[in-house]
């Protein structure tokens, strides 16, 4: 990748440096005084702001270099990651959205706790906080790969001044000041997006032009992908989606259920469309440049625009990623709080806010030491995701059928999905089975069995030091 001229440099560091200067500011200016204010943005935000979140969550930095990158070698199917968050948004909305609001928790553990109890929240918890920091290293480095493209730094420096800078962000903002400046971030990744297919599009002189040279498959609706490894995508998203905790933190910010499932409406229709512009940016830099590595699928467009343009865009590309870490970040530090320092410490309001910013710089660097680990960043997505769906089966079985809601069978199940999903992945996906599936079935199994062995499922004894709401 050659580097781009000082003066482009130069002008992308600057807007860059104002832009970040200038969201810093307005997360000051928004910043969260508050412990519920800090969490659930005193259940004030509005359905669209919600929406703008969701949607912020599932297609951030790491989805949109990711499905550029599958496209790039696999076709336009690689839509189908982003477009299952679609599917998913509206089956959540039809389905779970006013159970979750109605059980008065900001955490997707404390909400199960009430079906199952207190081991049970516990393990969800943990799996949930495993999964997400995860996520966040898939975070910390597809964006790094575009702030390193742009500015002609290193991977390591790129990762450290998104954590340093998404640290400030949410760690002052809380969930009050980020969902506010979010609006702002993804507006600029949104047109960002669009400008970047309209450089890809006019480079390639349009659709007919790739079709004639690359292989069909890149335009079949399952490319090089196939429909298993589709499905499992689309049932993996959809599950991530029923349990993620900052989407269950994010409806509980809404004044009602109501205003709840209204703003997964909003979240489905804002990632509809940008799962076919990724997934055509990826083809067309497959078209123009083969042989080239493919995570750099999105970025590598940014050095064949106008020096402005590629600066807007690459100030886009770093709030998509600050956007992503935020979120993340923020719903670890809800996890901790709320079922581990609250419950033992019984902290005064003050003392949890101070606490909850400590955790939250601690949550930031974690990922670091992760980071040049990881294979591809689109497969790491869907492992994160196949961790969370394990939660959203356990959770489906409480709300809808409570024979099942066994406190010592859903602990059961929700270890052996973690352990067995995390073996299968690093195994490779043997035998052409995706993790995902591991992770929907092995819940069930061992609930079933431990139903079965031990007869009927007794009610969960939910002890008030873990179980009962905070102030929040």
């Amino acid at each position: 990748m050659q580097a781009l001229l000082n003066g482009e440099s130069t002008l992308i560091v600057t807007m860059i440096v104002a832009y970040i200067a200038f969201t810093s500011w307005l997360t000051l200016k928004l910043r969260s005084r508050t412990s519920d204010q800090f969490m659930t943005a005193s259940r004030a935000m509005p359905a669209v702001v919600v929406g703008v979140l969701m949607m912020s969550e599932f297609v951030g930095a790491k989805s949109t270099v990711g499905t550029a990158q599958e496209a790039f070698q696999s076709g336009m199917a690689a839509g189908w990651a982003v477009l299952g968050a679609s599917i998913g948004f509206l089956l959540f909305g039809m389905l779970m959205v006013k159970k979750l609001y109605n059980s008065g928790e900001y955490t997707i553990s404390a909400a199960i706790a009430q079906k199952y109890g207190k081991s049970t929240m516990l393990t969800v918890s943990v799996i949930m906080i495993y999964a997400l920091l995860l996520v966040n290293v898939g975070n910390y480095v597809s964006g790094a790969a575009a702030i390193a493209t742009s500015l002609h730094v290193s991977m390591p420096v790129a990762m450290c001044i998104i954590a340093v800078v998404s640290t400030f962000y949410y760690v002052f903002g809380g969930l009050k000041g980020v969902a506010w400046v979010t609006i702002l971030h993804s507006a600029f990744k949104v047109v960002g997006i669009i400008i970047i297919f309209a450089v890809a599009m006019s480079l390639t002189g349009g659709i007919a032009p790739m079709q004639a040279k690359l292989p069909a498959y890149y335009f079949s609706w399952d490319g090089k992908i196939g429909f298993a490894t589709i499905f499992a995508w689309t049932f993996g998203t959809v599950g991530a989606i029923f349990s993620t905790q900052f989407i269950v933190q994010a409806i509980s910010s809404t004044p009602s259920a109501d205003d709840a499932r209204k703003a997964t409406y909003y979240a489905a229709a804002f990632c509809l469309p940008l799962g076919l512009l990724l997934a055509l940016i990826g083809v067309a830099a497959k078209y123009l440049y083969p042989d080239m590595n493919s995570l750099y699928a999105l970025p590598v467009f940014l050095e064949k625009m106008p020096p402005l343009a590629s600066a807007f865009v690459t100030t886009s590309l770093v709030a998509s990623i600050f956007v992503s870490v935020c979120t993340v970040a923020l719903a670890i530090a809800s996890l901790v709080v709320r079922d581990f320092y609250v419950p033992y410490w019984q902290p005064t309001p003050e003392r949890e806010l101070k606490m909850t910013r400590v955790f939250s710089i601690v949550i930031a660097i974690v990922p670091l030491v992760f980071v040049f680990f990881i294979p591809e960043i689109l497969k790491l997505s869907f492992f994160t995701r196949a961790l969370r769906l394990s939660i959203t089966m356990v959770a489906m079985l409480g709300f809808y059928l409570p024979l099942f809601a066994s406190n010592r069978g859903a602990t059961a199940g929700l270890i052996g999905a973690a352990v067995s999903t995390t073996v299968w992945y690093l195994l490779g996906n043997p035998f052409g089975i995706d993790n995902m599936y591991i992770a929907a079935v092995t819940p069930l199994v061992v609930m079933a069995i431990e139903r079965l062995v031990m007869g009927a499922a007794p009610q969960p004894a939910q002890s008030n030091a873990f179980v009962e709401r905070t102030s929040t």
